[in-house]
């Protein structure tokens, strides 16, 4: 890494200390100081020390400070496509060296890992990619994406800011649902609304967040009368629950496809726009540095396009 290097118009000099560019990559790969710390055996003012050092040395900002983690800048990121590769093979380290990745740590909703992902990955953990895999709600998922616990989140929703890139992965359809011997209850009223008045219902939650959505958009009501009948811990345990006749429920129709192939459960009504909730894949800055993570990014989009409901990507 003798001479200069130019990255855009601007020529500089490599440190004669080659550890601030390791801190450097580390923080870039890590998306935090804090994060990156551990990984460097550095303190976490040592790292930003080192950190603003470089760049003193190069003239530029590298990251842009968050509430939660660094941005890396413009340069920050044709510096680190610069001198990756080389200094990962002075120092033994990254995951770009052929035959060297780490295990890729990926989080996201529990059904839709048991039901989409985990089966779209089969493949590559069969091939050799080591899978960590973290269930969770989107929002400390993408706190501990932030903090480097996490190479690859399915978010329910768009990460605020662009500190974290994001893409459209698929849509998914919500559904009501209830088990056939219910259907005679339903009919005997004028409406579908009127008749669900005479069903429990069955929910993951007390605030019935994707129930109330479907009352509101779909059946045009502020919510549902009273309270669930029966609060479960997962949607799973509401597709249990309502094919064994304990009520009715709305949830996303990927978990219970096979429930109604089957006739064990039944789907009410059929909106022209049914409710959607669109899935974000997100991933940490850096995290590209291991090949393995863009076979795990690759076979998500791909199973998207080709099998998950309503695919944004096709």
């Amino acid at each position: 890494m003798a001479g200069g290097i130019s990255i855009g118009c601007v020529e500089w000099t490599p440190p004669a200390d080659l550890n601030l560019l390791r801190t450097f990559l580390a923080v870039y790969r890590a998306g935090s100081f804090t994060a990156a710390a551990p990984c460097l055996g550095l303190s976490q003012p040592s790292v930003t020390t080192q950190v603003r050092a470089l760049e003193r040395h190069v003239g530029r900002a590298l990251f842009t400070r968050l509430p939660r983690g660094v941005q890396p800048t413009p340069f920050a990121h044709d510096l680190a496509a610069r001198v990756g590769d080389p200094l990962d093979a002075l120092t033994g380290e990254g995951g770009t060296q052929p035959g060297r990745t780490s295990p890729i740590h990926l989080g996201g909703p529990s059904e839709l890992l048991c039901v989409r992902v985990l089966p779209a990955l089969a493949g590559l953990i069969a091939d050799g990619v080591q899978l960590r895999v973290t269930q969770g709600l989107t929002e400390t998922l993408l706190e501990d994406l932030r903090d480097g616990r996490h190479d690859l989140v399915i978010a329910t929703r768009r990460p605020r800011g662009t500190a974290l890139p994001s893409v459209p992965l698929s849509d998914e359809e919500y559904v009501l649902i209830v088990a056939p011997a219910w259907t005679p209850h339903l009919k005997a009223e004028q409406d579908l609304a009127t008749g669900l008045r005479r069903v429990p219902l069955v929910s993951y939650s007390e605030d019935m967040p994707i129930v109330r959505r479907y009352w509101r958009t779909v059946l045009g009501r502020p919510s549902p009368p009273g309270q669930p009948g029966l609060t479960v811990p997962n949607l799973h345990a509401v597709v249990s629950a309502v094919s064994a006749g304990a009520g009715y429920s709305v949830v996303s129709r990927s978990i219970c496809e096979e429930h109604l192939r089957d006739g064990r459960l039944i789907m009410l009504g059929a909106p022209a726009e049914p409710p959607l909730n669109t899935y974000f894949l997100v991933h940490r800055p850096g995290s590209e540095s291991n090949p393995d993570v863009l076979r795990v990014r690759e076979a998500l989009t791909r199973a998207a396009r080709a099998d998950w409901n309503l695919s944004l990507l096709k």
